[in-house]
């Protein structure tokens, strides 16, 4: 979702009131659309973000780590820097409710005389931009993107031209009183649903705050606007006024609206999203916590899936091979399952060879293993003598009672093959970090599942000792106190089962359903009927079988389970086990989080 002219309303309140009085100590440009602002405030220090994305337009005041700048800094960097290093903010303003934020920069020219700069911040998708433009003279200094009459004939973003706003809405200010009867004749003049009536007559409302107004009114936001009768126009009007009412008084809640079960950002307000009740909330008196938590998120998601996209492709192809290997093994093994007819048939031609002549091309003979003593007719090759008709049969049954046994091996060696890539591939869809795709990737160069593409570039610098850190399992508490670990990866299941684990803690995994492994800490006692419950309702939400119902659960203690010799990272055999059928559910995901000491 892109942010809105009511979200930058209550933006531009806080940056105003952070900033006003501030100086600008260091200005960097770590990417081509991006602007990070160094600000000294007494002997505080705060960083804002600003960001001219096509994608993600934004600016905040942001607390994350600096990225990388590039070594030599950009024209537009450097010419800020010329322009505002010690500058002194002056406020932060949105012009008549746009997606615009002005930032009034106090700085002293080549003569010391005292001018101010405006710094515009133009939040409006692929048009997005960040202009510095000469406050007096209003004449552009520069921007970050440079918009010429080929691109653009109704404004041109250039050095040295006069700075002209984004093209005017025709709507109405939402910030301005308007009357019941004059919302309700614009409102009807629109043949669209209501929603869009909405958003469509009000500047800076987007379809999620038009949404909002009409669930508080208690109106179908499909209705169309013009057949609206008189009380549903009064609800959404008082609705309407109630939002404006507080943002006018800046009463503002911030918030992001998350659904748990999939782990998704819904949307981000500055208003509370009654509509979104279902759902569960991160809520921050500041709007640049939220943008911030919320792009961040949606940053980390978006590079997680770029990364993993041919990391689950390769994955994927392998796996459809090796169920198409399986296939192809278990029609050769039936048809080695038949090895035995061959034999009855070799021996029933040795027994009965003085009744065979060559060139006979079949024959009925008794079987003498059947108590019925019912006939088998067997085939003959007649251009074969009995004897050696014999022996072709004798030599197939050979070749597949050979077969049968090397494909069970061969079956058994695809299916754990098989049941691997399937843990590999649930662990990849579950990576909440970079780190974590990367601890996977480094697993499946070293299997030799994929190929390691920074070989090269390695083996041409010097080596370096290796600074990464191995992640952690996950840490819960059962109700009753005991800790339970769960590991995110095979690097980190058979971490956490095979060294961190003591024999007596008890071991959980979901049967036959690739997912991870589970340990109940028991200091060398015994678990609680209720922490086994609750570790296995773990084991099951963090298992391909998530969304299912009475899943099945094995656990034993530490020490019954092994790892076969030569196995995949994350497969183990176990014995001495019991089953337990759960029914994982965010609810109950959500009563075990509760139960750590930091969320108490």
């Amino acid at each position: 979702m892109a942010l809105d002219g009511v979200f930058i309303y209550s933006l531009a309140d806080e940056l105003s009131n952070a900033l006003a009085g501030t100086k600008i100590d260091k200005i960097y440009q770590p990417e081509k659309d991006e602007i990070l602002i160094h600000i000294r405030k007494q002997k505080a220090s705060i960083k804002l973000l600003l960001s001219a994305s096509s994608s993600n337009p934004r600016a905040y005041i942001t607390s994350e780590p600096p990225k990388e700048n590039p070594g030599v800094p950009p024209t537009f960097c450097m010419l800020l820097r010329k322009n505002l290093t010690g500058g002194r903010i002056v406020e932060v303003t949105q012009p008549d409710f746009e997606r615009i934020l002005n930032i009034t920069i106090e700085v002293y020219d080549e003569l010391k005389n005292k001018k101010n700069m405006n710094l515009i911040i133009e939040i409006m998708g692929k048009h997005s931009n960040i202009i510095l433009v000469d406050a007096l003279e209003n004449k552009i200094v520069d921007s970050i993107k440079r918009v010429p009459l080929s691109i653009s004939s109704y404004r041109q973003v250039l050095p040295g031209n006069e700075y002209i706003s984004p093209p005017p809405q025709d709507k109405l200010n939402p910030m301005e009183d308007i009357s019941l009867p004059k919302f309700s004749e614009i409102i009807r003049s629109s043949s669209s649903p209501i929603f869009k009536a909405v958003y469509q007559s009000f500047k800076g409302i987007s379809p999620l705050i038009s949404r909002e107004i009409l669930y508080r009114a208690s109106v179908d936001e499909v209705l169309p606007a013009c057949a609206l009768e008189d009380f549903e126009l009064e609800n959404i009007y008082n609705s309407f006024t109630r939002v404006f009412g507080q943002l006018k008084n800046n009463i503002f809640s911030p918030c992001i609206s998350i659904d748990r079960a999939t782990d998704s950002l819904i949307a981000f307000s500055c208003i509370r999203l009654t509509m979104y009740s279902s759902y569960s909330y991160i809520e921050s008196p500041s709007p640049s916590f939220i943008l911030e938590k919320y792009y961040t998120q949606r940053d980390i998601k978006e590079r997680i899936k770029q990364k993993t996209i041919n990391l689950r492709k390769n994955i994927s192809n392998k796996l459809d091979r090796l169920y198409n290997k399986l296939q192809k093994q278990s029609e050769e093994l039936l048809e080695a399952q038949s090895a035995p007819e061959f034999k009855l048939c070799g021996e029933l031609i040795t027994s009965y060879i003085y009744m065979i002549q060559k060139g006979m091309e079949e024959i009925s003979l008794q079987n003498f293993y059947d108590e019925k003593g019912e006939e088998v007719t067997v085939k003959l090759n007649k251009n074969l003598t009995p004897s050696e008709n014999a022996q072709k049969y004798f030599k197939k049954y050979n070749k597949l009672k050979n077969a049968s046994l090397m494909l069970s091996e061969q079956m058994d060696m695809t299916k754990a093959e098989a049941d691997y890539l399937e843990n590999v591939l649930y662990s990849i869809e579950n990576c909440e970090s970079i780190s974590e795709i990367e601890e996977i990737r480094s697993e499946l160069i070293a299997e030799g599942i994929v190929k390691d593409r920074e070989k090269k570039k390695k083996a041409s610098k010097p080596s370096k000792p290796s600074a990464s850190k191995e992640s952690e399992p996950l840490t819960f508490f059962s109700s009753d106190g005991y800790e339970i670990l769960v590991g995110k990866n095979n690097k980190q299941n058979d971490r956490l089962t095979l060294k961190i684990a003591s024999p007596s803690d008890i071991w959980l995994h979901t049967k036959n359903i690739p997912g991870s492994h589970v340990i109940i800490k028991t200091n060398g006692g015994d678990a609680s009927e209720q922490a086994v419950i609750e570790a296995a309702t773990l084991a099951a939400y963090f298992s391909k079988a998530k969304m299912s119902s009475k899943v099945p659960v094995d656990y034993t203690e530490r020490k019954n389970v092994k790892k076969p010799s030569g196995s995949k990272p994350g497969m183990v055999i176990y014995e001495t086990n019991k089953t337990i059928y759960v029914t994982p559910s965010e609810e109950e995901f959500t009563k075990i989080k509760q139960n750590s000491p930091e969320s108490k």
